[in-house]
């Protein structure tokens, strides 16, 4: 079965007034398009392209489960909050706790608005999509902090760099950052004001949110810019924010955010500290693999998900249901009972007994249960 699917991009401010609508062809909407989400997730089910209604409530009136994962094209003009998802156990215990309190789901103070963990992966549609992921290993750290004290930063960045002494340092350090301990105000002015220059990234982030901690914070991070069909990996307790660019994102279908910074949102700082990975270690990457003539897929081996694309004459095995979006083409899109065309921003629900998804004259991105489910 093939069911054709679509939404309205949600216009957070963040988000491109473009970009989407160049990958796909169309006029720009004349406001910020920051994601498209194709799946069941209740704040924004996917609707139906006929005959009204959302595929959430279709799918319950077939007595079919919710899909477990949530497919969305992600256009950043500018930085996105630090952030961090908890693990299974940590997002089940805070979503029970915080109903105990009764603390309404949609309030803004709210930390989990569900049970489930919310790993997720980005792969770069277009060169140039950059994004802040994990620690970097203290003895970098420090290196950016002694030439950021040789440009001027003075006491306040040498108190910085004489309280980051090891990786064992890393938490304690961004506890005093993220709390705004004594002489952060003044540090972040300071990096602010001498590191725009050698860190194009701490510019940008100043601009943005002048005086907030994740200035600095960002200094303790991985840096990466991503080239077309590059990915990361971004598990549960890894501190990130996306910066700009155009990816396709795939991510368990949850909305359990814990923010870090860069953001007018709620920043619960004890919460965060307790779901955050503080362990240094390389920039989490997500290299793809091809599986075929025309195939690649980005599989992060999570129960959760895994993502494909096909091209030209390429065929992606599915083994439960999917998601399948277009990019670029109008092509012909085969299963073993249904056949569609669809053009770049279309998509389609596409169920189990499909088998495999083949294309040809065009590229689709296939979204579907991880091998492990």
């Amino acid at each position: 079965m093939f069911v054709g699917i679509t939404n309205t991009p949600q216009p957070y401010a963040w988000g491109s007034p473009t970009a989407m609508a160049e990958l796909f062809g169309r006029d720009p909407s004349g406001r910020p398009e920051a994601e498209l989400w194709l799946g069941t997730h209740p704040a924004s089910p996917s609707r139906l392209a006929e005959g009204g209604g959302d595929l959430r409530s279709l799918l319950e009136s077939e007595g079919r489960e919710p899909l477990p994962f949530l497919l969305k094209v992600l256009a950043a003009a500018s930085p996105l909050s630090l952030q961090a998802h908890p693990t299974a156990e940590q997002a089940a215990a805070g979503f029970e706790r915080e109903n105990a309190l009764g603390i309404p789901l949609d309030a803004p103070h709210r930390n989990y608005g569900d049970p489930h963990p919310k790993p997720e992966l980005i792969v770069a549609l277009r060169d140039g999509f950059r994004a802040l992921c994990g620690f970097r290993p203290v003895s970098d750290v420090r290196g950016d902090l002694e030439r950021l004290v040789s440009l001027g930063g003075g006491d306040a960045v040498q108190g910085w760099l004489d309280r980051l002494t090891g990786d064992d340092r890393i938490r304690p350090v961004f506890e005093w950052l993220i709390s705004r301990g004594p002489g952060v105000d003044e540090l972040v002015g300071k990096v602010s004001a001498v590191g725009r220059d050698a860190f194009p990234t701490v510019g940008m982030l100043a601009d943005a949110y002048p005086g907030d901690p994740g200035v600095a914070i960002a200094l303790m991070l991985h840096d990466v810019t991503l080239a077309a069909d590059e990915g990361l990996y971004l598990p549960a307790g890894n501190i990130h924010a996306y910066l700009n660019g155009i990816g396709v994102e795939l991510m368990r279908a949850s909305d359990n955010v814990l923010r870090g910074g860069l953001t007018p949102k709620h920043v619960d700082v004890p919460e965060l500290l307790s779901v955050l990975d503080f362990t240094p270690g390389p920039v989490p990457r997500l290299h793809p693999q091809r599986i075929g003539d025309g195939v690649t897929v980005w599989d992060p081996g999570v129960r959760e998900f895994r993502l494909a694309r096909a091209e030209s004459t390429g065929a992606v095995p599915i083994d439960g249901p999917a998601i399948a979006l277009c990019t670029a083409g109008r092509p012909t899109v085969s299963g073993a009972t249904s056949s569609a065309v669809l053009a770049p921003g279309g998509a389609l629900f596409v169920s189990e007994d499909e088998r495999e998804l083949a294309v040809t004259g065009g590229t689709v991105f296939v979204a579907t249960a991880g091998a492990a489910a």
